[in-house]
């Protein structure tokens, strides 16, 4: 082997490469910063592995094709489309739940333009950001009034800021949960200033429960739909209807956290235990929360809706500007909530929705198109297309699992985990799972327009 130093000295210089033809091209192509940056990470690279004891390929034709990959690498975008094969339909890691068409026509015209955020045109002055989403909301909910803000943890901050700070909020035992990103009813509560008093015990809460806690200090009865989770077995818990009773009697407002915020009752698809938004309006609580970006097949934000007096006054809390959305939050939940005018259009073109509901022979079809378009690879794996499950996701019906259809791919070449780094490493990004030492690809989830990519990824994936 030469000396290390020789090597070395081989390498040619930054200066040198920008100066070449190659770099001359890159730098017609791309910001210098961005040249600079992959010219010195390749070189750097490659005097690290001659200082190690390797010695490199590092001609001119090598070192132009690494630079130019670390460039492409430089110059993508870090947030991008990959394509959901896990059947988890609100997969929270990949973005929760899918726009619809019309709620990204909606933002795009929007977006590209200036627009009427917080100006009456009729009246020529300036106007309310909620007023241009609250009458479709009220429409559609029955509620009085309404309000939205980024997510429902905001939803809850903001309304226990408003009426409970310094004073106590009872809760169920049972309904303190923890959401996504390990927040915690508990610790959203002490944030927001408010005191928590726990009722029940963990299986069970009975009425007479909260009546003993009531005391001069009770602000707020918070009710919190159990969405991600369910205790079962010897329970009882206390319905919004019953509390309501009591806040009626003593008068203390009830606040109904729903998380995730269903707009359609999915009884004759199968899915119990989640109340229908409607459902819980006629209940008379007096404000509700719930997600965008779950059930509902929106975009994420926290939707407060419920009695005049008591959105009115949330609406006055400084924090709402914090809390609040932007136009383009505004415009695919503006577009969202049309959509559900048409329940039945509504089921099949909220994609959240559609693949929730889409009939298991529809799923099966498409599993069979991906698996005939993947026979290229046949002498590389054994693939069929197999029965599974897929789930909601996104801290939703916990316990509802959906019979779905996969595609089943089992390497001959190599280690199905490998299998699944290659895919996920891919471009673009196919998230799969393994299960029996099977790479699955749950066609739930896999769009018709992606199935071209997805296919082209599992072929070079085994080349």
């Amino acid at each position: 082997m030469r000396e290390k130093w020789e090597l070395l000295s081989n390498i040619p210089s930054v200066d040198e490469l920008l100066k070449s033809p190659y770099g001359l091209k890159w730098l017609e192509s791309h910001p210098r910063k961005s040249v600079l940056k992959a010219v010195r990470t390749v070189l750097d690279r490659k005097r690290k592995e001659i200082l190690n004891g390797l010695e490199p390929d590092h001609s001119r034709d090598i070192l132009a094709k690494e630079i130019e990959e670390a460039l492409r690498h430089l110059s993508s975008y870090k947030l991008k489309p990959v394509i959901n094969a896990t059947g988890v339909v609100i997969h929270t890691n990949l973005g929760r739940s899918i726009l619809s068409d019309k709620a990204i026509e909606h933002v795009v015209t929007t977006a590209q333009s200036y627009s009427n955020l917080e100006y009456e045109i009729a009246a020529g002055k300036r106007g309310k950001r909620y007023s241009n989403i609250k009458d479709i909301i009220r429409e559609l909910t029955g509620a009085e009034d309404a309000v939205v803000v980024n997510n429902n943890a905001a939803a809850v901050l903001i309304c226990l800021d408003t009426f409970a700070k310094g004073r106590e909020v009872i809760v169920s035992r049972g309904e303190l949960v923890e959401i996504g990103g390990s927040f915690r009813i508990p610790e959203v509560m002490k944030a927001s200033g408010a005191i928590l008093r726990e009722v029940g015990t963990t299986n069970k809460t009975h009425l007479h429960d909260y009546e003993n806690a009531l005391c001069g200090n009770t602000a707020l009865l918070l009710k919190v739909h159990q969405s991600n989770y369910r205790v079962i077995g010897f329970t009882e818990e206390v319905t919004t209807e019953k509390l309501m009773n009591i806040g009626r009697e003593y008068k203390i407002p009830v606040v109904a956290d729903l998380g995730s915020g269903c707009m359609i009752d999915l009884k004759r698809f199968g899915v119990h235990g989640e109340p229908a938004v409607q459902e819980v309006v006629k209940t008379g609580a007096d404000i509700i929360t719930f997600s965008g970006d779950k059930l509902l097949g929106g975009p994420q934000a926290g939707i407060i809706i419920g009695k005049e007096k008591f959105i009115q006054k949330i609406q006055k809390n400084p924090l709402l500007r914090a809390l609040r959305i932007d136009k383009m939050t505004l415009a695919s939940l503006e577009a969202t909530f049309m959509q559900y005018l048409d329940e039945e259009k509504a089921l099949s073109e909220i994609p959240t929705l559609r693949m929730m509901t889409e009939p298991l022979e529809a799923i099966k079809k498409r599993a069979k198109k991906i698996f005939r378009i993947l026979k290229d690879i046949s002498g590389k794996a054994d693939i069929s297309v197999v029965p599974d499950e897929s789930q909601a996701g996104g801290g939703s019906l916990p316990e509802i699992n959906f019979p779905t259809f996969a595609v089943s791919i089992k390497p001959s070449n190599i280690a199905v985990n490998e299998l699944e780094k290659r895919l996920r490493l891919g471009e673009p990004a196919v998230i799969a799972r393994i299960k029996d030492n099977t790479l699955l690809i749950d066609a739930r989830t896999v769009q018709e327009r992606e199935i071209k990519g997805l296919v082209s990824c599992v072929i070079k994936a085994f080349e």
